[in-house]
């Protein structure tokens, strides 16, 4: 079992790191490259921003309070809808990166005041079973990780079409193949 006081502190840390990596990825990204996809069933990155945006509150903090408080089922939850529903692909990016921004650090807030012993604490999932707080925490780091990697092979994918037929795929191979290919 790891130590609940190690997890806490690694993944506040680490949950700290990505507001300030958005940033800078996305900073001074062509307005038209916030709504564009890099394939069309792939997510553009406004789409992604407001993906993160939304868990922030109803996904991972949420669980880790159900844990934490003893409950027995979480709130089901449907991204892929919330993209279509919510429109996330008209949301206005700095809007969207600034309330991120906001929720992450109310979230960093709450965490603080986490007992890490009480995160042992866990709630049985349909698909998954026994999910505790310590399995969210180290879930909700690798969830930053892995939209982080699908921005970047998003970018590169629409930084490689802005300028084709110029060969970028001499840098390696660019996730998500050329467009319509």
């Amino acid at each position: 079992m790891a130590d609940p006081t190690s997890v806490l502190l690694t993944a506040r840390q680490e949950l700290a790191r990505l507001p300030p990596v958005l940033d800078g990825l996305l900073g001074d990204l062509d307005p038209s490259d916030w709504r564009a996809r890099p394939v069309a069933p792939e997510w553009a990155p406004i789409e992604i921003i407001c993906h993160l945006r939304d868990e922030e509150v109803e996904d991972f903090g949420a669980r880790i309070r159900v844990a934490l408080e003893g409950g027995s089922r979480f709130t089901p939850i449907d991204p892929e809808r919330w993209a279509e529903e919510r429109r996330y692909r008209d949301a206005d990016p700095r809007e969207a990166l600034a309330a991120f921004r906001e929720r992450r650090e109310a979230s960093l807030g709450f965490l603080a005041s986490v007992p890490p012993d009480r995160l042992t604490a866990a709630v049985e999932h349909p698909r998954l079973r026994r999910l505790s707080g310590l399995d969210l925490l180290v879930a909700w780091v690798a969830h930053d990780r892995l939209h982080l990697a699908q921005l970047s092979g998003t970018l590169a994918r629409l930084w490689a079409t802005r300028w084709a037929p110029l060969r970028a795929d001499y840098a390696g191979p660019i996730p998500y193949g050329a467009p319509g290919g």
